[in-house]
């Protein structure tokens, strides 16, 4: 799992870092910075797919991307991850990135450095350094060759070497979603790839494939639409030209009738985009799932904690919320809570504050009571 991220001067973060569990629910008012951390985390997992200069320009260019200090000054984008028990090989691994905007505005890497502990105490390192702006010299704890690299390309996924494929993998297949029913009310890619892309946009693509790969999976999915929607039997795909569309199946008393998406409602379409994302194969090795209860009607919120509980068991999740129904949920401790706050500028994240700590393990009250009465608060001891 993702033990820890830590985030320099990335949009609203100065510098922190944000301590993770399974699962994680991060809790704030809007604007204090919560989708700045899932950006975070999809910035990174494009990095290891995409040129670094496209994955800028998907948000406006380091300018818009970077923290900038008071005085105007740029500054330099770092992150630092600490991942655990990648595999039955790997004991725990590091992963940091330092980016930054030359004077002629080019983008390069600053530094690059991954170390990869193996559970038989063996380790695996590289440590890329540039100062002038040029690929950078490699430092190499192991017999790895060296890639011949340009100044804005990342090394680690054009290493090759299976000691660092663990750490790869994982950073590329994180995911974050925050469901559009919007684009679910639509007709789908044809073409779609394997994972949940971020917008759902090859929702119909992937539960094609769950039904064809797992039977029971994609039953288990219409039962919990079922839930949420009495009579719903079933949902499938269905080829319509060259596009993909969603057809649901509910049973009435006179019969059976078909609704295609577009006739669903935007609660409805939101639990079925969780779904896909929950059980879309190959699971994403961390799930980042913004707002869940969004356009949700509170008595289908137990289905979409139900959808986050099992998510869980397959991914390490990750969910932004401010509803305090559900951080109602009986199995939500003060462990899997962090609180969002912004302060002098800047987005903090952190544990709850002791009395919240307490309050929880004497089971006095639910994150969601807590929340409820404005005493839901973080940590603000040094």
């Amino acid at each position: 799992m993702l033990r820890s991220l830590s985030l320099d001067h990335f949009r609203s973060f100065s510098s922190g870092e944000v301590k993770l569990d399974n699962p994680t629910f991060l809790v704030g008012q809007n604007g204090t910075g919560k989708s700045n951390f899932t950006d975070a985390v999809s910035f990174i997992a494009e990095a290891m797919e995409s040129p670094l200069p496209a994955v800028f320009r998907r948000r406006g260019g380091f300018e818009v991307v970077v923290h900038r200090t008071l005085d105007g000054r740029r500054s330099t984008i770092r992150f630092e991850l600490d991942l655990d028990a990648l595999n039955d090989h790997t004991a725990g691994a590091k992963y940091s990135l330092d980016l930054r905007v030359r004077r002629d505005y080019g983008l390069h890497v600053a530094r690059e450095h991954c170390i990869v502990q193996g559970i038989n105490g063996n380790v695996v390192e590289f440590d890329r350094r540039a100062s002038r702006g040029d690929g950078g010299r490699i430092n190499w704890r192991g017999d790895t060759d060296s890639p011949n690299l340009g100044p804005a390309v990342l090394a680690l996924p054009l290493i090759g070497d299976a000691r660092f494929t663990s750490v790869f993998d994982f950073l590329a297949n994180m995911r974050t979603y925050r469901i559009d029913p919007m684009v679910l009310h639509r007709d789908q890619e044809l073409y779609g790839g394997a994972a949940l892309n971020r917008n759902s946009s090859n929702a119909a693509k992937v539960l094609h494939r769950i039904r064809g790969q797992s039977q029971d999976d994609w039953e288990e999915i219409c039962r919990f639409l079922g839930h949420v929607v009495p009579g719903i039997v079933s949902v499938h795909s269905r080829r319509r030209d060259d596009e993909l569309d969603i057809e649901f199946i509910q049973r009435l008393d006179d019969g059976k009738v078909r609704f295609r998406a577009s006739d669903m409602s935007d609660g409805t379409l939101r639990v079925l985009g969780l779904l896909m994302a929950a059980y879309q194969r190959p699971a994403p090795s961390v799930l980042v799932v913004e707002e869940p209860e969004a356009s949700v009607h509170p008595g289908a919120l137990g289905v979409v904690l139900d959808v986050l509980w099992h998510a869980h068991r397959r991914s390490q999740v990750v969910v932004t919320t401010h509803s305090p129904d559900v951080l109602d949920a009986s199995w939500i401790g003060d462990r899997h809570l962090r609180m969002v706050s912004w302060k002098n500028g800047e987005t903090c994240i952190g544990p709850v504050s002791l009395s919240v700590e307490n309050a929880m393990k004497n089971h006095s009250f639910s994150a969601g009571e807590l929340l409820r009465s404005n005493a839901l608060h973080g940590d603000e001891r040094p």
